[in-house]
């Protein structure tokens, strides 16, 4: 549907999503926020569902966060049963897709007749579809654009409904979901991946626990030494006990120090050891 969930890829050839970035970045009109087009969905649309089933679809950590509390499950169990783990030819970071249905035509688990089970949590690609976003640069400072995905399958676009960029994605309920994305880029187009440099099997998988296992990375915090180690204020703690939102931030904070070395979490000077006395002179 958009660059950020089409495409799977073995390690010896290009990945279908970056040939796919490169088709939309020379192919596809660049439209901005006030661009006008016409776009409905709803169960009287003929191909309503069509475009549920066969595709594939890469989650952000607050889509699985959204998801697996829709659905009432652990992030552990939500991921076993939901998704699984593509590989690409040098990927950089663990990612997530979803894992379709294996009955006929690869439907999508959580639809129905009556449409998404799980409307109004909904991951990120389906969410803003029609609307795809892109930048011309894998970076931060690439000029983001927007651009339409005209599907053979999708008959939305013969509805009269007439709709800005910007009114779609007000309408659609884009804004947490830019706010946790903005976050997630922070991680992964950080200068270390720039710089060539590759995590480690145990970085690797502290990526995938504090981005996606939300629910395996709170009991790090709590049930290990991890407080006796790091300063942690007794507000910050309370918020990202219970509130599911907070720990993906402070998930993300933890990245940029357990990955990047950066200074975002402190360490406990009791954690740091004896420290040497300097010689008198």
């Amino acid at each position: 549907m958009t660059d950020e969930n089409s495409g799977k890829a073995s390690a010896s050839e290009p990945s279908p999503l970056s040939k796919l970035k490169e088709k939309i970045l020379s192919d596809y009109e660049r439209m901005s926020l006030d661009d006008e087009f016409c776009f409905g969905c709803h169960r009287d649309v003929p191909c309503f569902n069509e475009c549920c089933g066969d595709v594939n679809i890469f989650l952000t950590p607050y889509d699985v966060l959204r998801m697996k509390n829709a659905l009432g499950l652990d992030s552990g169990e939500f991921l076993e049963k939901y998704t699984q783990l593509p590989i690409e030819k040098n990927q950089k970071y663990p990612i997530v897709q979803f894992k379709m249905n294996d009955a006929e035509g690869l439907p999508c688990q959580l639809v129905s007749d009556a449409g998404c089970t799980i409307y109004g949590d909904r991951p990120w690609p389906c969410r803003i579809y029609p609307v795809g976003m892109a930048s011309p640069k894998d970076d931060q400072t690439g000029e983001e654009f927007y651009f339409l995905m005209k599907e053979d399958v999708c008959q939305g676009f013969a509805e009269k409904t007439k709709w800005t960029i910007r009114e779609w994605l007000a309408n659609q309920g884009i804004e947490p979901y830019d706010e946790f994305g903005r976050l997630f880029k922070e991680i992964t187009l950080h200068d270390y991946f720039g710089k060539g440099k590759v995590l480690s099997p145990q970085k690797m998988e502290m990526f995938y626990t504090a981005c996606y296992d939300l629910d395996k990375f709170r009991r790090f915090v709590f049930d290990s030494t991890f407080r006796k180690r790091f300063q942690i204020d007794e507000p910050a703690l309370a918020a990202i006990k219970e509130n599911d939102e907070e720990l993906l931030r402070f998930a993300f904070r933890w990245l940029k120090f357990s990955l990047f070395g950066e200074e975002t979490i402190t360490i406990r000077p009791e954690a740091l050891g004896p420290q040497s006395t300097p010689p008198k002179s």
